[in-house]
């Protein structure tokens, strides 16, 4: 009767993605920051986390595993299936303690205050010859309102048997806790001085603690050293002995419980395989769990995931048989940890509105402006999004949110439509979004100093329009053909996964419902548009420039002398700053944008302003080809000012080159794509077995300096690339229309298989690939000066699987 109940329970939330069902995404793995870390999506709220370290020394406290570093060694930290709203399983090697740790999580619907959840931890030796002796720590504090208790009676020598907590908060309610033990767990029990300890032996050791408002982030440093504190006066007595007593015999919380403590946290130590449970049980939801809640109920949700994946992303069978599955496999890891690294985050950010590069302070940009200058922390705000790295890059970043929004949109619209919603809600009343969302001392704990700080006048490619762009496509492409009620359809099954926000229905998805919808979103990010306009608006008038339009040319504002940031393609070569420089990528970005707009208006029946937008649209097409064509180079390119004080173009072939042709601008029938074919294809340009480079093989630039977008390969421009490919000119009539079919062909594979070996040598997708070799890697030295005191060495960020995870939409085929 359990299973029926859990399989009835559990399996409709696969195709119940509404609007309205956002209680099952109220707890989630939310502190993608940390190896395991659970939080719901409200401000200030209960907070968990896992620490373990090794005790075959006493050396290995001091490397306890808690946040995501790669300074860690770890072999590999992967969600083997992982959907937002029901729970996964994810596997950490850790063979420097000879232990692969798996955590699972089960979310249960049930009650008024979102559901309970169960989660397992269990370990096991990689190499069984050797010891493996592993101490676990799992810990919860409390932010905010409410407060927490131990039910179970404390005892100077840790506890027998389960321990359970109750808490309460005004909006979790009632709950309790209770963390409970497999039944073989062993301890290490013998050794020197082992009867000196023999009353703690195998026992759950715990501390009680009382931490400051707004640090529960730092439970970690809190709980080591109350270990710490209580082992090292113990160590001393046996300081000279030949054989001091076993590290898990003293490295042991205190089991001290302080009055009105805000944080707990409970240490059990293993010799060998090991395994408990964690039951978070809401109280308005009259549920009470065991172990076999956690064996069914991950059973599950594997089987219901592995079934949907199929139908939802499902691999050509042009691959061979043995290929697929480990493709399969493959590509559902990825996918899974794209969606495990879904953070929710809430703090204050720090802005300075005052600041300016010389060549931006005469600028007049209209903006609201208080009078005041200098970096200043606004109020908090909250932010459910994607992160592109758990390890590196554990926040926020804009112009990687939109191709994150395309993948999670793609399994899910309902989640996607959720985070859009959140990124939609920064845009202040001028318009603008930070580029970075650093909100909160945890986050910013993990960024440089001299990068925390926003900048008003500071853009980002605006690719959050691609999800709106992706929802209202979804929404054409249900309504290509009779609608579900004509076929005899459950709306439910339509498409795997229905469009999210409207009303449960056995009928066609109604029009009406998708526009209240996207309605609310209309406005403000109209108002983002506008800012864009306003703040990055070039100079054409100048120059001796002769454009059909006189207002659409556009330069990213915060550049400096060798970077520019706010691109996003950071050291990719630019000229010298200048005030009447102008960027190609901003006004491809612009175009898009304003297309983005034209339809968006449109699906509302905006009329008069997709009217307007349109006109937009058509003069920017027409300065994209009087501006920044260069008939000599043969390629587009930006636009700069030579040491006459005239206009020149500045031509760099590369991913800048290709922008008009990647967001597919130019028709099927311009005069300047086979131009771009040539170059793209050119294996001494951007061509190469492993994906397209960021910069010309042929460029002196090609591979120096940071080497950051100076050729090395990226996916989410490859996928764009593809996108243009196989949307546009692959499809649509035009002479190039056979040539364009055949690179997209040969470019798919050629990525597809790059990112693929790798993964399979390393265990990890990566930020960016070697432009001559196709090794996974990331060089970005002057960022990492800033975290090495000036080390000049390379680093390579993994696991990156933010936009790199789009090689589960290139496989397929979904652009």
């Amino acid at each position: 009767m359990r299973i029926l109940w859990l399989l009835l329970t559990l399996l409709p939330l696969v195709y119940s993605n509404f609007l309205n069902n956002t209680e099952n995404l109220l707890w989630g793995a939310y502190r993608p920051n940390l190896y395991f870390g659970l939080r719901p999506r409200l401000p200030q709220s209960l907070m968990t986390g896992l620490v373990w370290f090794g005790t075959q020394n006493y050396q290995s406290i001091a490397k306890a595993r808690h946040a995501c570093d790669q300074g860690d060694g770890l072999d590999s930290y992967t969600w083997t299936h992982f959907d937002p709203r029901q729970g996964g399983v994810q596997v950490l090697q850790d063979s420097q303690n000879n232990v692969e740790i798996t955590t699972e999580l089960l979310k249960v619907p049930g009650g008024s205050h979102g559901g309970s959840w169960v989660a397992r931890i269990k370990g096991t030796p990689i190499n069984p010859m050797y010891p493996s002796r592993i101490s676990t720590i799992f810990y919860l504090g409390l932010e905010g309102l409410g407060g927490l208790d131990m039910v179970t009676d404390e005892s100077e020598n840790g506890i027998d048997g389960p321990v359970e907590f109750s808490g309460t908060t005004p909006d979790l309610g009632d709950f309790t806790i209770r963390i409970v033990d497999a039944p073989d767990n062993e301890a290490v029990t013998t050794g020197p001085h082992s009867e000196a300890f023999e009353e703690r032996l195998g026992k759950t050791h715990l501390v009680g603690l009382r931490l400051p408002p707004g640090q529960i982030w730092t439970a970690k440093d809190h709980i080591i050293q109350s270990i710490v504190d209580r082992a090292s006066p113990i160590a001393e007595k046996y300081r000279a002995n030949e054989q001091p007593p076993d590290p898990s015999f003293i490295l042991q919380l205190p089991d001290d419980i302080l009055t009105a403590s805000n944080l707990f946290a409970a240490q059990k130590s293993f010799d060998g395989e090991f395994q408990f449970d964690i039951f978070f049980e809401s109280a308005s939801a009259n549920q009470t769990f065991d172990a076999s809640t956690i064996d069914q109920g991950i059973a599950a949700i594997v089987a219901s995931f592995d079934n949907r994946f199929e139908e939802t992303f499902p691999i050509p069978s042009s691959y061979p048989a043995n290929d697929i599955t480990r493709l399969e496999s493959f590509s559902k890891a990825i996918t899974s940890n794209l969606f495990g690294g879904i953070g929710y985050f809430y703090g204050t950010s720090i802005v300075d509105k005052g600041f300016a590069y010389e060549w931006d302070q005469d600028d007049d940009i209209d903006d609201e402006d208080d009078g005041q200058s200098g970096a200043r922390l606004t109020e908090p705000r909250a932010l459910l999004t994607a992160t592109p790295s758990r390890s590196f890059f554990p926040r926020g970043f804009y112009w990687d949110e939109g191709f994150h929004l395309l993948h999670i949109g793609a399994w899910d619209t309902g989640l996607s439509l959720e985070i859009l919603k959140d990124w939609i809600k920064l845009i202040d009343i001028n318009g603008w979004v930070a580029r970075e969302q650093i909100l909160g001392e945890e986050a910013r704990s993990r960024v440089p100093a001299q990068f925390q700080t926003q900048v008003p006048t500071f853009a980002n490619p605006p690719t959050l329009t691609m999800a709106v762009t992706a929802i209202i496509k979804q929404f054409n492409a249900a309504h290509d053909g009779p609608s579900a009620a004509d076929l005899g359809m459950d709306y439910e099954m339509v498409g795997q996964v229905p469009l999210a926000g409207i009303p449960e229905s056995s009928t066609a998805l109604d029009r009406a419902a998708v526009q209240s919808v996207l309605r609310d979103m209309y406005k403000p990010l109209k108002r983002h548009y506008e800012w864009f306009r306003r703040t990055q608006r070039g100079q054409i008038k100048q120059y001796g420039r002769r454009a059909r339009s006189r207002t659409e040319g556009y330069r990213w504002r915060g550049r400096s002398e060798a970077h520019v940031l706010t691109s996003g393609m950071d050291d990719y070569p630019r000229g010298p700053p200048h005030a009447g420089e102008l960027h190609l990528d901003l006004i491809s970005w612009m175009g898009f944008f304003t297309r983005t707009m034209k339809d968006f208006a449109q699906f509302i029946d905006e009329e008069e302003d997709a009217a307007s937008f349109a006109e937009i649209e058509w003069a920017i097409i027409n300065n994209i080809d009087d501006l920044h064509w260069d008939q000599e180079s043969e390629m587009y390119c930006d636009v700069g000012i030579d040491s006459d004080d005239e206009s020149t173009h500045i031509c760099h072939a590369g991913y800048v080159s290709l922008f008009p042709f990647m967001l597919s601008l130019l028709p099927p029938d311009s005069p300047h794509l086979g131009p771009i074919l040539d170059m793209l294809r050119d294996p001494e340009q951007l061509w190469s077995e492993y994906g397209i480079r960021s910069l010309s093989k042929s460029h002196p630039e090609f591979g120096q300096g940071e080497n950051y977008w100076k050729g090395p390969i990226w996916v989410q421009i490859n996928y764009m690339v593809l996108g243009a490919l196989h949307n546009t000119y692959a499809r649509e009539e035009g002479p190039f229309q056979e040539r364009a079919r055949d690179m997209y062909d040969e470019l798919r594979r050629n990525v597809v298989n790059n990112v693929f070996k790798e993964y399979q040598r390393t265990g990890y997708v990566w930020e960016q690939y070697d432009a001559l070799t196709g090794e996974g890697r990331r060089r970005f030295v002057f960022y990492l000066q800033s975290l090495t005191s000036g080390a000049d060495r390379s680093y390579c960020s993994h696991p990156f699987t933010g936009w790199t995870s789009l090689i589960t939409l290139i496989l397929a085929e979904k652009y």
